[in-house]
């Protein structure tokens, strides 16, 4: 895989701003490959539900924490995406 590939979620893709600080960060970039395509749907999610553009900037940085420098595998103090059933399908 290359640097300009990411894996993505499974509702949502992978927005071109999220995917570029992942791509800046190599822990965070290997952490987002390590984790199920689920909880990397939950951060993209969680970006994306952002209201303000300064709220899901605030959310990319705290992406890129908690993947890279604090070894989260879901985003802190998020209930989940409501656009999934229960089983995990759109």
């Amino acid at each position: 895989m290359s640097t300009a590939e990411l894996s993505t979620g499974v509702v949502h893709e992978l927005p071109d701003d999220l995917a570029t600080a992942l791509r800046d960060h190599d822990a965070a970039r290997a952490a987002w490959e390590d984790i199920t395509p689920l909880a990397r749907n939950e951060f993209i999610c969680w970006v994306e539900d952002a209201k303000q553009d300064q709220t899901r900037a605030r959310r990319i940085r705290r992406t890129v924490e908690e993947l890279g420098e604090e070894g989260k595998r879901r985003p802190c103090c998020w209930p989940g995406c409501s656009h999934r059933k229960r089983t995990g399908r759109a």
